[in-house]
C-alpha cells in the first residue's frame, strides 16, 4: 500500500493546487513592477518567466520520479541521510511559513487600504483564519477540491478587465524591445515571485493518482497562470500610459474604477471581494505545505494541531509586528531571492547531483 494513498488527488486537483498557489496578491501590483523594470515590453518578461518556471517544473517532476511513492522529504533522507534531510526539510518549513505569512499579511493590508481602513490587521487575520483552518485541516484532497472550485467560480472575473480597453490605446505597447534585452531580464526576475508556487509539486506529487501525467499537469498549471497574468498586464499597459502606470500601487484595481454599471458603481470593491477567495487559495496551500513539513519532521500523520498552532502564531505576528505596505515590499524582495534559489536553482542542482550519482553507479557496475 502506498504511503500517501489515503489522500490521493486527481490530475485536475493537482493542476489547480499548483495554479492556486501562484495567484497571490502580488499579481495586482505586477503591471507596475514590470513597467518600472522593463517598460512597455514588460509582458515579454512574463513569457520568459513562464519558460523558466516550466523548465524548473520539469526538473522537479524528474526528481520526484526517482522516489514516486514518497514525498520530497522522504527523497532527501533516502539520498542524503537523516541529519541532512531533516535540516533541509526544516529550511523548507521556514520558507513556506514565511511565504504564507507574507501572503496573508499582504491580503489583509490590501483589504485595509481599499475596504476597511480602520480595522486592525490582526482582526482581519482572525477572520481569515476561521475558513483557513476548516479547509487546511482536512488535507490535500479537500484543498485540491477547493482550489478547483475557486477557479471555475472566479475565472469570469478576469474578463471584466477587458471592458476598460474600449478607452485604451494599443500604441502604448510600442516600441517593442525599445529598451533592449537588459531591462527585460530584470523584469524576468520580477516575475519569479509571481510564478512561485509550482514548487508545491514537491509536496503534491506523491498524492497524485496518475503520476505519468505530472509533467503535463504542471505545464498546464503554469500556462493558466501565464494567461491570467498576460490579460492583467496587457490590459493595464494598454489603458495606462507608460509613465502613468508607475504612479499606481495596484494598477489592476485602479483600472476597474472606470467600469460602472447601473446597479454598482465601485466595481473594484466587488472585484476585490471576489478576488479575496482567489488569494485565499495561495496562503491555504502554503500553510498546508508548512504543516506537511512539520508533521513529517515530528513523525505524525495528523496535522490539524499544527494548522491551529500556525494560525495562532500568524495572528500573534500580525498583532506584534503590524507590518506596513513598505515593509511588505521588503518581504516580497526577500522572498523573490530565496524563492529563486529554492524553486529554480535547487531543482536543477539536485537533478544534476542525482543524475551524476546514477551515472557513477552505472559505471561501477560495468
Amino acid at each position: 500500500m502506498k504511503k500517501y494513498q489515503y489522500n490521493e488527488i486527481t490530475l485536475m486537483q493537482y493542476i489547480f493546487f499548483i495554479h492556486g498557489t501562484q495567484l497571490g496578491s502580488g499579481q495586482l501590483a505586477l503591471p507596475r513592477l514590470l513597467a518600472e523594470k522593463a517598460g512597455v515590453s514588460g509582458w515579454i518578461s512574463l513569457l520568459m518567466g513562464w519558460a523558466g518556471s516550466v523548465a524548473a517544473s520539469l526538473f522537479i517532476v524528474s526528481i520526484m520520479k526517482r522516489y514516486p511513492d514518497g514525498a520530497f522529504p522522504d527523497l532527501l533522507v533516502h539520498y542524503f541521510g537523516k541529519p541532512i534531510g531533516k535540516i533541509a526539510v526544516l529550511l523548507m518549513t521556514m520558507f513556506y511559513a514565511f511565504s504564507s505569512l507574507t501572503s496573508i499579511f499582504a491580503t489583509g493590508l490590501m483589504i485595509q487600504q481599499w475596504i476597511l481602513p480602520h480595522t486592525p490587521l490582526y482582526i482581519l487575520i482572525i477572520l481569515f483564519s476561521i475558513p483557513t483552518y476548516l479547509i487546511t485541516r482536512n488535507g490535500l484532497r479537500v484543498i485540491g477540491r477547493y482550489t478547483e472550485l475557486i477557479f471555475f467560480l472566479t475565472i469570469g472575473m478576469i474578463f471584466f478587465m477587458l471592458v476598460p480597453l474600449k478607452n485604451g490605446h494599443p500604441l502604448h505597447l510600442l516600441p517593442i524591445l525599445g529598451e533592449g534585452w537588459g531591462p527585460l531580464l530584470q523584469g524576468t526576475l520580477v516575475t519569479v515571485f509571481s510564478f512561485l508556487g509550482f514548487d508545491s509539486a514537491l509536496i503534491a506529487y506523491p498524492f497524485l493518482q496518475k503520476k505519468q501525467a505530472a509533467a503535463t499537469g504542471i505545464i498546464i498549471a503554469n500556462t493558466l497562470t501565464l494567461l491570467i497574468f498576460l490579460i492583467n498586464v496587457l490590459s493595464c499597459f494598454v489603458f495606462f500610459s507608460p509613465d502613468e502606470i508607475t504612479q499606481y500601487q495596484q494598477p489592476t484595481l485602479d483600472l476597474l474604477k472606470v467600469v460602472e454599471f447601473k446597479f454598482v458603481e465601485r466595481l473594484e470593491i466587488v472585484f476585490l471581494s471576489g478576488f479575496l477567495t482567489v488569494i485565499s487559495a495561495t496562503w491555504i496551500t502554503l500553510m498546508y505545505n508548512t504543516v506537511f513539513c512539520t508533521s513529517w519532521l515530528l513523525g505524525k500523520q495528523d496535522h490539524q494541531s499544527h494548522v491551529l498552532v500556525l494560525l495562532v502564531l500568524t495572528i500573534l505576528s500580525a498583532y506584534f509586528l503590524d507590518p506596513s505596505t513598505d515593509q511588505m515590499e521588503d518581504w516580497y524582495s526577500w522572498l523573490t531571492k530565496t524563492g529563486f534559489l529554492y524553486a529554480f536553482v535547487m531543482p536543477v542542482g539536485l537533478w544534476l547531483y542525482l543524475r551524476g550519482k546514477e551515472l557513477s553507479q552505472g559505471r561501477r557496475r560495468t
